[in-house]
């Protein structure tokens, strides 16, 4: 089960000249905004990838707009835990769960995912907020994934078990988000 107090969101390159070319990008933008605006009143943190910010822009206005603080991390590499910064960024939150979404679901996100179960983070792929320019390629990789040892979930499914109970103010906050 997912704890928030060891959980941390990692939001992998949605960024402007990317996503228009990602497969249904209009509905997992959509979802990853009401999941990152949910962790949020959950007070799960949340890390934001960039990869080479020159070419592909910075994350999209509905991504920084559900963010309360929107203080990307630029990569070259593919994987987060390629790059030293983000790498340290991570390891830094001390929090062992990762909540992975984003861009492309095939590289970006399966590289990271695979290395972050290398050095013995547990994975949790938030399946319908992550997505490829191909379905295919989005469903080939979370195949792969839960394959390694990453644990599939989803924005609703993952909200519910970080908050563990009902009829409380945060309760009615993520309830609206999910609906």
């Amino acid at each position: 089960m997912l704890d928030r107090k060891n959980t941390l969101l990692l939001v992998v390159d949605v960024q402007e000249r990317l996503l228009p070319h990602i497969h249904d990008h209009a509905n997992m933008t959509d979802r990853l905004a009401r999941f990152i605006r949910g962790t949020e009143i959950l007070t799960v943190p949340t890390i934001v990838s960039e990869q080479y910010v020159k070419g592909l822009g910075s994350t999209v206005p509905a991504i920084q707009d559900a963010l309360k603080a929107y203080e990307p991390l630029e990569k070259k590499a593919f994987s987060c835990m390629g790059d030293e910064a983000m790498a340290a960024a991570i390891k830094a939150t001390r929090r062992k769960e990762i909540l992975l979404t984003g861009i492309e679901t095939h590289v970006c996100v399966y590289q990271t995912a695979c290395h972050l179960l290398e050095r013995g983070y547990g994975v949790h792929l938030v399946t319908d907020c992550v997505s490829s320019r191909t379905a295919e390629n989005r469903d080939l990789a979370i195949r792969k994934l839960d394959a390694q040892g990453a644990q599939m979930t989803s924005m609703e499914m993952a909200l519910f078990e970080l908050m563990g109970v009902s009829g409380t103010d945060e309760f009615k906050a993520v309830s609206k988000l999910v609906k």
